[in-house]
């Protein structure tokens, strides 16, 4: 049975996270004091920077897949925190030494290398290093976060496993790259030969294609869960606790696929402090290629089961919304908030197929999003960059009677096909999530009608688009022209009026 204290916080749970810190004291102050250099922790890189452009914000791009899916403050939105703990300050944050590889050899020993030796030595050293510290966090995970909680019943078996994936299978995975590293280095503290090592290792990591292409609903089950006042209470301790580092469990869960983009630039580095000579570099250059390739497959799947989860969450009003198009959609190009003309706040996915515009909202406790207006297919779509100042957007009482300045920042989509008959204006935050909007729509559209494609029929135009389309050419000196040769018509036509009259 689980016992409450009179702050209604977890008995168990307390006792537990003490005895944790109890050892981390007891280990702290057993160390040796050190004047070695700290390292601190970097900041993770998003895949996407290595295969795709990345997104922003406002815009959520399909490029950006293995992304900081659980980053933020450890707080749920609309839930109010309480404080769990009668501590004046939390303990300071643990962090890790770093040791540089040269910083372990002896004067004599340094004088046996070269610059560029020491400098491909303390690459492969960093990469040994990062594999001992993503075992440990991973142990860490498991030990301080998983197993507590199941043994608490704070969540079941099957939430955890939703949450933290299968870190018995990850864990191993990397102590044997560790192993290899441990086993190729000679007695003097080098590493001859790494690349086949890591050609043969790096296929391995394909096992990761499901903890990434998850953690999007991972990240909504947790979300959920801090809910719980159990879980808020556990998660806090831990969070205030020195073996957490300040990191809350959003950031341990995403430590593997920051690790993932690391790959690269350290095989890069490695191969970089290679001499032309060394037998390596052939090795080196196709670890590189493999490594890109896993993670070209890991985002790909991860963009399909994004796809896959935001149409889970569309919610429909009428039935002759659900376009049979959408099952074939396996990928989400983009999505983002934008506003419409009356700035109502829409939630806009441009799928491979479809475009489709929406509105949160909230059922049973559930985020969804409920379909507005028809969908409208690529293959029809029209798009229209509108100026600043074209069209005035709504939304406000007081911008209903002032004569505020016009709407920036804003583009119009409508259906080709005339049986829908769709026309929807939207404005974006800034210029330059506009340009990304612009880019990706004109990048789907092309999948149908290819740019500069001869015989492509252009969609017809409205009188409005005529118009604008004729004064954006017309400017400086044209339009002077333009004023003249209207005068010079107006002139002629009065001058036959009058010679027909004299007749």
């Amino acid at each position: 049975m689980v016992a409450y204290d009179e702050l209604g916080s977890l008995v168990p749970i307390k006792r537990t996270l003490q005895v944790i810190d109890y050892q981390n004291q007891a280990n702290k102050e057993s160390e040796e004091p050190s004047t070695k250099r700290v390292r601190p922790l970097g900041r993770v890189t998003s895949l996407a920077n290595l295969i795709s452009p990345v997104k922003n914000g406002a815009v959520r791009r399909f490029g950006q897949t293995i992304q900081a899916s659980f980053r933020g403050d450890g707080k749920s939105p609309g839930v109010p925190q309480k404080p769990c703990s009668k501590a004046a300050a939390p303990t300071p944050p643990k962090r890790r030494n770093s040791t540089l590889w040269s910083e372990t050899l002896d004067v004599h020993q340094k004088g046996t290398l070269s610059t560029k030796e020491i400098k491909r030595q303390e690459a492969i050293f960093e990469l040994s290093r990062g594999e001992q510290d993503l075992i440990e966090d991973l142990q860490l995970a498991r030990k301080a976060y998983h197993d507590p909680m199941l043994k608490l019943s704070i969540m079941s078996e099957e939430e955890l496993t939703h949450i933290f994936g299968n870190l018995d299978a990850y864990i191993p995975l990397h102590e044997d790259l560790l192993a290899q590293l441990s086993k190729a280095t000679g007695d003097d503290g080098t590493v001859g030969q790494i690349g086949q090592i890591v050609v043969s290792w790096l296929p391995k990591l394909n096992a990761y294609k499901d903890y990434c292409s998850n953690q999007l609903a991972a990240k909504a089950l947790l979300d959920q869960k801090k809910q719980d006042r159990r879980v808020q209470d556990f998660l806090q301790r831990c969070l205030e606790s020195p073996f957490s580092r300040t990191l809350d469990l959003g950031s341990f869960l995403d430590i593997p696929r920051s690790r993932l983009v690391k790959y690269p630039l350290l095989l890069k580095e490695i191969l970089r402090h290679t001499p032309a000579e060394h037998d390596d570099v052939g090795r080196l250059e196709e670890a590189i290629t493999i490594i890109q390739g896993v993670l070209s497959d890991i985002n790909m799947k991860k963009g399909e089961s994004e796809c896959q989860y935001y149409i889970d969450k569309l919610e429909y009003l009428d039935d002759r919304q659900r376009d049979p198009r959408l099952e074939q959609c396996k990928s989400l190009l983009c999505h983002g908030e934008l506003r419409n003309k009356s700035g109502t706040k829409l939630h806009v996915f441009l799928f491979t197929e479809l475009l489709v515009l929406t509105r949160p909202v909230t059922r049973n406790e559930r985020q969804c999003f409920q379909v507005y207006r028809q969908p409208i297919p690529v293959q029809h779509l029209v798009l229209e960059d509108l100026q600043d100042g074209d069209v005035r957007m709504g939304g406000s009482f007081r911008g209903a009677f002032s004569n505020s300045d016009k709407a920036k920042n804003i583009f119009r989509v409508r259906s080709q096909d005339p049986s829908p008959a769709q026309s929807h204006t939207l404005q974006v935050n800034d210029v330059f999530h506009k340009q990304q909007w612009l880019n990706c729509l004109r990048s789907a559209i092309s999948v149908y009608r290819p740019l500069n494609e001869p015989g492509t029929p252009s969609p017809p135009a409205t009188d409005q688009e005529r118009r604008r389309r004729q004064t954006s050419r017309t400017s400086g000196r044209d339009e002077r022209s333009l004023v003249k040769f209207e005068k010079v018509r107006r002139v002629r036509e009065t001058m036959t009026r009058d010679f027909g009259k004299s007749k």
